[in-house]
């Protein structure tokens, strides 16, 4: 667990510490066989490299709150991440690959385990 935000003692009666899990583009998977990962890896989504854990990381956010997002629900939630390459495309192709992927792992009981 990591401090995202302290509030200062003399600002209130009590010190309130509010923490949160961070994962970061390491933190899915140090072996890099996560869904997303092998999914950008198909889809030929990298180019530069400027972007990438930044898109990785919206995209497993979604992943996390919808299993089964439409190509819409990716468009907007990836809504504000730019690609100096412009491969917005392949992100998307990537981002739903990874989401069929997931869902078939976790119908089988295949599910991936951290590494």
């Amino acid at each position: 667990m990591v401090p995202v935000c302290a509030v200062p003692a003399p600002c209130t009666s009590t010190a309130r510490l509010f923490v949160h899990a961070i994962t970061t583009i390491e933190g899915l998977s140090a072996k890099g066989d996560h869904p997303l990962q092998k999914a950008w890896i198909a889809e030929q989504v990298p180019q530069c490299g400027y972007c990438q854990s930044g898109q990785i990381m919206q995209a497993a956010s979604l992943l996390a709150k919808n299993s089964n997002p439409t190509k819409d629900e990716v468009v907007a939630h990836m809504d504000g991440n730019l690609c100096r390459c412009m491969t917005y495309s392949r992100i998307q192709k990537a981002i739903m690959r990874a989401a069929a992927d997931m869902r078939t792992a976790s119908a089988t009981g295949n599910e991936r385990r951290p590494t």
